[in-house]
């Protein structure tokens, strides 16, 4: 019979659990998510999803300040292209995205901890796996550490 687990053995037990903010389109990405939620499909809790009007309108500073705050991960997800609500939102999401993407290499951050995804209202089990998969990825990187930010 064993004695009482210490804790620090249960700490060094536990793995790291990344958190992830999402910031969803109001129109196809955020219906994919409900979509995902309604249908019972099985994805990992560690997303947060911000609803926002467009994928277009999340300001490159929102995505810093995710990370600062203590995000391991943001997605930003909007409609397919040519499916934009807002005519041309998501196009402005992939630019600011790519610039996001240059900026954060510089700082040091591994560009898996940084995406741009196209998730339609239809696509609940996209949303899950492009959840699942981030997971697994910075479960894989582990905690981005405060001097990385």
């Amino acid at each position: 019979m064993s004695g009482p687990v210490t804790k620090d053995a249960q700490s060094t037990e536990k793995t790291h659990e990344p958190k992830i903010i999402a910031f969803c389109c109001n129109w196809c990405s955020y219906a994919g998510a409900d979509l995902a939620g309604v249908s019972r499909l099985q994805y990992p809790s560690n997303v947060r999803i911000i609803r926002v009007m467009c994928s277009g309108r999340v300001d490159p500073a929102f995505v810093l300040k995710a990370f600062e705050l203590g995000a391991d991960g943001v997605i930003v997800a909007g409609c397919h292209p040519a499916d934009c609500h807002y005519i041309n939102g998501n196009e402005k999401a992939a630019m600011r995205g790519d610039f996001l993407s240059e900026f954060l290499e510089d700082a040091g951050i591994e560009d898996q901890r940084f995406r741009i995804e196209w998730i339609a209202g239809s696509e609940g089990q996209k949303f899950a796996d492009v959840v699942k998969k981030m997971v697994a990825e910075l479960e894989r990187l582990g905690p981005l550490c405060e001097e990385d930010v």
